[in-house]
């Protein structure tokens, strides 16, 4: 049984990559593109597709209102999400607004194949980077007391150890043990990192 798959998406490199990915594979027919938000949703009230790829950053409506627009009028219709954006907030929405895979556009033609397959078959896929990044988020998440929280912002707003340590009437070491536990748990390798990974947790 061939999977009928449409793509929204508004560069044109982008469609025709993913075509010529997927132009070889006996059980996918392409359908088309569309460029717009609006034009997708013309196409599909004449004929849907199976799979729907959708760009979550388009010029007229985002990728997150599409879906949910989708997933309203179409639920047979399974949305994967083609992305470049890998934060954490971005790909919740897109889940919870019924999106039922994520893949960042550098996957390959292999994952690409094994994401439509999954999703057309009623499961969920995320590319690995994606996977990854909602794991070690929600944990640290999860695991961040409510000092290291204080000294995670304090961090975010470039103060040294020494002004931390005044502002919350602590150690200096107390402040270089709290910033360790903090690169550990973000397994993050240097204050830049760390700072980027809280962002997308949503604690700064």
């Amino acid at each position: 049984m061939k999977v009928e798959i449409f793509i929204v998406d508004d560069h044109y490199i982008v469609i025709e990559g993913i075509r010529s990915l997927l132009q070889f594979e006996k059980n996918i027919e392409w359908l088309g593109h569309a460029t717009t938000a609006a034009s997708c949703l013309a196409f599909l009230q004449k004929k849907q597709p199976d799979v729907l790829l959708m760009d979550v950053n388009l010029p007229d409506q985002s990728g997150i209102d599409l879906c949910k627009a989708v997933k309203q009028a179409y639920p047979q219709v399974s949305v994967l999400s083609l992305s470049t954006f890998n934060q954490q907030a971005i790909i919740r929405n897109m889940i919870d607004n019924g999106a039922s895979g994520y893949v960042l556009k550098n996957a390959t033609r292999t994952e690409l194949k094994e994401a439509i397959d999954a999703v057309f078959k009623g499961n969920t896929y995320f590319s690995f980077e994606v996977s990854q990044s909602l794991h070690e988020t929600e944990t640290s998440a999860l695991l961040i007391t409510r000092r290291e929280k204080e000294v995670l912002q304090l961090i975010a707003e470039g103060l040294t150890n020494t002004e931390i340590a005044q502002k919350l009437f602590i150690s200096i070491p107390t402040v270089n043990t709290h910033r360790k536990s903090l690169l550990e748990k973000f397994d993050a390798k240097n204050t830049a990192t760390l700072i980027g990974k809280a962002i997308r947790a949503g604690l700064i």
